[in-house]
């Protein structure tokens, strides 16, 4: 890896970086480059992702690209009803010799697709629990550390109702990020249908290692932050709790539950990581802004009134941020 003689050349080195990703990235996955960048800053804060979409909008796709300009090791776990918790973690089995060993199950990965999440029962969804947090999993009280880097990088069909789960709330706010993929542009999709019933086969290059991924990590977690945009964070995410001194009319009247202490941290750390891709080393209130959608949207629970009234999340985020 090559060593850099200051955390400037560093945060230069990582924007450029990021430019490469996305060239390679765009070879496969057309348009949704806000959904790109929210998921590579993700991974560079060491968080995990859900994204959330109708079906057919390349959130698969997206991952496995991802992984592979990243040279990380890729897994995936197709969630479905019948699923069990040693299907993600692993399980003891015996050998010939009648003893048993630790047989390491598809979340032994830098990063693990955990395709349709919702559409397992919550006993297994709490299988990644522990991976997500501590970054091991414990069997038969043997503790087994997650190769690093490790993400989890969830995907939801928000359509189909019948036959999912919710994510319990202690899952939910273990994902940094809730990014949204809307249908893309008619130009986008004029190229997605244009390349893919095509013969042409898209090499996507290598551009980052694991090691350096995990040097770049450490380098978000060093860029300085002014007061007032920790004091900005802090702010926005209590003025999404109601009945609570501080709070604001607008939680108030629309939301049932707000953000955590967690969505705090993930705000100023999503705010690093976005003003160094936007080539600045110290982040300001509107990088908090810029990425204050996919950090709240999965925290707050919307009341009747908000419901009743279509007043979405993403609504009651942009009359807090105002």
């Amino acid at each position: 890896m090559t060593k850099f003689s200051t955390d400037v050349e560093a945060a230069n080195a990582l924007a450029a970086a990021y430019k490469d990703l996305k060239t390679e990235i765009s070879k496969v996955v057309f348009g949704q480059e806000e959904v790109v960048r929210q998921v590579l800053i993700g991974i560079f804060c060491q968080g995990h992702s859900l994204l959330v979409g109708v079906p057919g909008l390349a959130k698969t796709l997206l991952v496995q690209t991802i992984a592979t300009s990243l040279d990380l090791q890729f897994k995936r776990i197709q969630f479905t009803p019948d699923l069990m918790p040693s299907d993600i973690v692993g399980a003891e089995t015996m050998d010939r010799e009648r003893n048993f060993k630790f047989v390491k199950g598809p979340v032994f990965a830098n990063i693990v697709l955990a395709d349709e999440i919702n559409r397992t029962p919550p006993k297994t969804q709490a299988a990644l629990l522990e991976s997500m947090q501590e970054y091991a999993v414990t069997i038969a009280g043997q503790r087994y550390d997650l190769p690093r880097p490790f993400f989890v990088l969830a995907t939801q069909n928000p359509i189909e109702q019948e036959g999912t789960y919710p994510l319990p709330e202690a899952q939910l706010d273990r994902f940094m990020f809730n990014i949204l993929l809307t249908y893309p542009s008619f130009k986008d999709e004029v190229m997605v249908v244009k390349n893919t019933t095509s013969d042409e086969n898209r090499t996507v290059n290598k551009v980052l290692t694991g090691e350096q991924i995990t040097y770049f990590q450490h380098l978000v977690r060093k860029v300085p932050v002014a007061d007032n945009v920790i004091e900005y964070a802090v702010t926005l995410a209590n003025k999404t709790r109601p009945r609570i001194n501080g709070t604001s009319q607008i939680a108030d009247e629309y939301l049932e539950w707000g953000a955590g202490p967690r969505a705090s941290q993930f705000l100023v750390l999503g705010a690093k990581c976005n003003a160094l891709l936007s080539g600045k080393y110290s982040p300001d209130i509107e990088d908090v802004q810029a990425i204050a959608k996919p950090v709240l949207r999965h925290r707050l629970v919307r009341n009747f009134k908000a419901e009743a009234e279509g007043i979405s999340v993403d609504d009651i985020v942009e009359k807090l941020m105002k």
